[in-house]
């Protein structure tokens, strides 16, 4: 077989290889990845996918044909929601799985050990970088429970218009970032004037300033170089202390794994989503918690959701997210279809319907326990939702704030990104892209189409690398060096 039918509904298959004409009944050349027409479709009629809608037919399609973006049409969603009437909790597991992890005085777990510099504003963002340049892994290699030193900049912080929503965000993030467990010491850096007075945030958030908490900005300390030398000796006071901390046995409980794809292709939603999806089951079922995000790409795939959801109320908020986003992409000329991109259309993705069917798998099939804002503190156990745009970098950096010590992201174009300071592993969704991105690409759930393996396989081995990692176990993104620049809070508002 060339092709799979992921339902007896659907009324298009997809091309496992690249079809000729004749092959499997079809009717023009298809490419790998792509869909072809299994009956006559006329023209405004419904196209099935996963026993689900991913558009209509632009035009009449005979069976055989390519079915792509030059005659699928994508229309906005419009559906009456359902809510708790498929939940299906996760079964008690035979026993308590744990790995080695930073417990903190929090009593949230921490995966790795940094001292971290945040960055109130743009201005003091060279002075960040430059105190943690300093640290060269020479220099620290007399503390051997210190994952490293890294400055998170970003670009604003001032200058910030609007309703406010963008300045509630980055407050968020940079409060979520200094609370996440796996930051054992935070240097706060700002310039001075800027709109995001680092003051406000410490008495906003109860942050208290310590040994482990210093705040400084560059005008009261005299310019750049001055702070680049005080913020280097803050750090080299911190250093013997964040090194105290030593790994300890914790339950997988203990475990928050932010859930991503990006560079998706039409396998995502068929071996790797789903291999997530399973390895989340398995995270839930020890009672631990997984994050699912990107809005976007939910979008028309939500009322999957909230059928899932633990009561309306938690299945009202996606609901209202979902509007927020038809919203905000109507009065800034957009579409909610702008997403798939280029690339996702050329792996055979041609909807944002089709691509959020596949997406929406990495939640597994658990309730809906919680529905978070961006950078949202997430405290419900088990599968959750955190708002964010589709945009990688933004959307994990939104989950780490909110809590996530681990980061498990799928791809089927491929994907060169790491995060930190959780750890970031690569899921692939086809063999021919694993293999020619071995150096990034953690797992290979192509495996489900080239090898037989099963959805339960691999998302088991995605789930034991949790624990692994979870342990110390350095992924792929954290051996070639990734991490440092994807730090990306969302911007929301005008720049005043």
């Amino acid at each position: 077989m060339k092709t799979v039918r992921l339902s007896e509904a659907d009324n298009v298959v997809t091309a496992i290889a690249p079809l000729e004409v004749g092959d499997e009944g079809a009717t023009q050349m298809i490419p790998r990845g792509h869909k072809m027409a299994t009956a006559d479709i006329a023209k405004g009629a419904p196209v099935l996918k996963y026993a689900q809608l991913i558009g209509y037919a632009a035009e009449d399609i005979a069976k055989g044909a390519h079915v792509h973006t030059h005659n699928l049409e994508f229309r906005n969603v419009d559906m009456t929601y359902e809510f708790s009437t498929n939940l299906r909790p996760a079964p008690a597991p035979a026993k308590q799985d744990t790995f080695m992890g930073y417990r903190r005085d929090t009593g949230r777990v921490g995966t790795r050990n940094y001292i971290a510099i945040l960055t109130s504003v743009n201005c003091s963002a060279t002075a960040a970088r430059r105190i943690a340049e300093h640290f060269t892994d020479d220099k620290l290699a007399t503390y051997p429970n210190v994952d490293g030193v890294v400055a998170f900049v970003h670009g604003t912080g001032c200058a910030m218009g609007g309703d406010g929503t963008g300045f509630e965000f980055l407050q968020r993030v940079l409060w979520g970032y200094a609370r996440n467990p796996n930051v054992g010491g935070v240097l706060m850096a700002g310039l001075g004037c800027e709109m995001m007075q680092i003051d406000w945030l410490v008495e906003a958030y109860g942050l208290k300033t310590g040994p482990l908490f210093q705040p400084m900005n560059i005008q009261d300390v005299g310019g750049l170089r001055k702070t680049v030398e005080h913020g280097i000796k803050m750090v080299e006071a911190m250093l013997p202390e964040v090194n105290k901390a030593t790994r300890t046995k914790c339950p997988a409980s203990d475990l928050m794994v932010g859930l991503e794809c990006g560079g998706s292709d039409a396998w995502s939603g068929i071996t790797a989503n789903p291999a997530v999806g399973y390895a989340c089951d398995l995270l839930v079922a020890q009672g631990g918690t997984g994050v699912l995000s990107e809005t976007p790409e939910v979008y028309g795939a939500e009322h999957l959701l909230t059928a899932r959801a633990t009561s309306q109320q938690v299945g009202e908020k996606l609901i209202d997210l979902i509007h927020w986003w038809e919203d905000y992409t109507a009065r800034n000329g957009g579409s909610m279809d702008n997403n798939p991109s280029p690339g996702n259309k050329k792996g055979g993705l041609t909807t944002i319907l089709e691509k959020s069917l596949g997406a929406a798998a990495k939640g597994g099939t658990t309730p809906l326990t919680g529905v978070y804002k961006y950078a949202e503190q997430v405290t419900a156990k088990g599968f959750t939702f955190m708002d964010s745009p589709g945009y990688d970098p933004a959307s994990v950096t939104g989950m780490i704030a909110s809590g996530c010590n681990l980061v498990c992201f799928t791809t089927g174009r491929g994907s060169a990104f790491g995060s930190k300071p959780s750890p970031c592993m690569k899921v692939a969704s086809n063999s021919v892209m694993y293999e020619k991105q071995t150096d990034d690409m953690d797992v290979n759930a192509g495996r489900i189409l080239t090898e037989g393996a099963s959805v339960e396989d691999v998302g088991r081995e995605i789930y034991e690398m949790w624990l692994r990692m979870a342990s110390g176990e350095k992924t792929k993104s954290e051996l070639e060096g990734l991490g440092d620049y994807e730090f990306v809070p969302w911007l929301v508002g005008s720049v005043m």
